[in-house]
């Protein structure tokens, strides 16, 4: 296991866990870039993600920044479908094309400035069926889906941005815990703990990054330009899953 892996890991989850994010796009980019087997990516990264939210979640909670009321009926749509993401067997070309698109997507709603973005109203069951297929998303890809949501939560000003953040956290932990259910009821125990054997570094490397990240909120970059070098780095793991699938 690379040093420099592990301490890329846990700055990823010290300037994500700043924001309410997990990281997972960014992870499952970083794993792909290494060449680990594809199987293995989504229940790394789910894990990860597990390990930096859980403690941005609690601080959010403490703080009173997450409405229950509101945000129930999301996760009650997204959780299950991300449980059926991870049960998902699927070819490696089928998963390669899942995560390339997925990160691709990821890549695009990081490069738009969700600050300058209009208004908007959406329907109630347009934004159900929006966190139902995110949740399916993270549990076939790794992905823990609030990369997405945020952007949409923003678009329809859902909530002001620390309790868009605080739901973000508490969907991606959400998600990525049902979405791990599912690989390791696809998988075995094998699943997770072959990967747990030989990765910990990683899994420990994000413990530290993101307890700090909650804890402080310490924003080594600009929001702006965190995007810029994420979508860049997500983007070209995206385009090189892709190439491989053509």
């Amino acid at each position: 296991m690379s040093a420099i892996l592990a301490l890329l890991f846990g700055l990823i989850a010290l300037i994500y866990a700043s924001v309410g994010f997990g990281g997972g796009s960014t992870f499952t980019a970083l794993l792909t870039l290494t060449g680990i087997e594809p199987r293995l990516i989504p229940v790394i990264s789910l894990c990860c993600n597990i390990v930096v939210v859980t403690g941005g979640t609690i601080h959010f909670w403490r703080a009173g920044l997450i409405d229950w009321k509101t945000v129930l009926p999301l996760l009650v749509v997204s959780a299950p479908l991300a449980f059926l993401g991870g049960l998902t067997p699927l070819k490696e070309t089928t998963f390669l094309l899942i995560l390339g698109s997925s990160l691709l997507l990821s890549a695009v709603a990081l490069i738009v400035p969700q600050e300058k973005l209009p208004r908007v109203k959406l329907p109630k069951p347009v934004i159900f069926g929006l966190s139902g297929a995110v949740g399916l998303l993270a549990g076939l890809s790794g992905i823990g889906g609030g990369i997405f949501m945020a952007p949409v939560l923003h678009l329809i000003r859902w909530a002001d941005a620390k309790r868009v953040a605080a739901f973000a956290s508490l969907y991606i932990l959400v998600n990525s815990m049902a979405g791990l259910a599912g690989q390791l009821l696809k998988g075995g125990m094998d699943a997770v703990t072959q990967p747990a054997a030989v990765f910990w570094p990683l899994l420990l490397a994000v413990l530290i990054g993101g307890q700090i990240g909650s804890q402080i909120g310490i924003k080594l970059l600009s929001p702006i330009w965190l995007r810029r070098i994420t979508a860049l780095l997500v983007g070209y793991a995206a385009i090189r899953l892709l190439l491989q699938v053509y």
